[in-house]
């Protein structure tokens, strides 16, 4: 499978997040923990917004990241206040730049760990199910960028949680029609800019591991020596799909079936249930 972060609050230098943690994104994809696999090296991608542009930057690579020095010359000068980082692990399709995370379509980025079980089976019914206003934004071959444009046929930009959860139900559908018995494994990460969403969910009840940073205060409050600390806005988060530290208090795991959103004011934390869909009821 593969690892992902995402991060939004005060503006942040992305070397500050990606390299500099104890336990980073670029050490998971070497040495991830958690991970199906050890070694996330199928790829890699960032996308980042920056002041005054409303679509993000995007830059994907098929090798490591480990070793990108391009990637490391970027995250020394780029600051932004919301970016997504992933590192691959592939479940069998091709290692191609169109098939790395995130996948960007106007302000929206998306990206996603866990698979679509048996694709291969489901790709045709599901590819026919987006809609023809956003057939042509399909580059890749995987399943993630399948359930991405699928959201966004279903109205990702009206009511992300609903379309999200519409996606689901489609996926399951389809998939309990051809016989699959748990269709959808999924931590997905998803923004516009200005939101972000984070969902936990899978078929059968056992998903991919998801954690959300700590409280900028509570943590002040349990580390007063973190100086580092006071240079952050109390809305900073950051989602990860395993902790990048060993630091106590600062990480809890998303409960199974939830989905979570930051955003102005207050963050929410709600259960996350799959919605009935019918295909042909687009709502773009």
């Amino acid at each position: 499978m593969c690892r992902w972060l995402a991060y939004t609050g005060t503006p942040m230098l992305l070397d500050n997040i990606l390299y500099k943690p104890q336990h980073s994104l670029i050490d998971q994809s070497l040495h991830s923990r958690m991970g199906v696999e050890t070694t996330n090296g199928d790829g890699f991608g960032i996308g980042w917004y920056s002041p005054g542009l409303e679509t993000p930057g995007i830059i994907r690579d098929t090798g490591p990241a480990w070793n990108n020095r391009n990637l490391r010359e970027i995250a020394h000068h780029v600051t932004s206040p919301t970016f997504f980082a992933h590192v691959r692990a592939s479940t069998g399709t091709a290692i191609q730049q169109t098939n790395c995370h995130p996948f960007r379509v106007g302000r929206w980025l998306w990206m996603h760990n866990g698979a679509i079980t048996d694709f291969h089976r489901l790709r045709r019914d599901l590819s026919l199910a987006i809609d023809p206003a956003l057939f042509s934004r399909l580059e890749g071959s995987t399943d993630s960028e399948v359930m991405f444009l699928l959201a966004l046929s279903l109205g990702l930009d009206q009511e992300a949680p609903a379309a999200v959860a519409r996606m689901v139900g489609l996926v399951e559908e389809v998939g309990h029609r051809h016989g699959v018995e748990f269709p959808m494994q999924m931590t997905v990460a998803t923004t516009d800019g200005h939101r972000l969403w984070a969902f936990r969910y899978s078929s059968e009840g056992r998903s991919r591991s998801l954690f959300y940073s700590s409280r900028v205060k509570s943590l002040e409050e349990l580390h007063p020596d973190l100086w580092w600390l006071h240079d952050v806005s109390p809305s900073t988060r950051l989602i990860v799909s395993e902790p990048l530290g060993d630091l106590p208090d600062a990480w809890h795991e998303m409960p199974e079936s939830t989905y979570g959103v930051v955003q102005p004011g207050r963050d929410e934390l709600l259960p996350f249930t799959p919605l009935p869909c019918d295909p042909r009821e687009s709502l773009v």
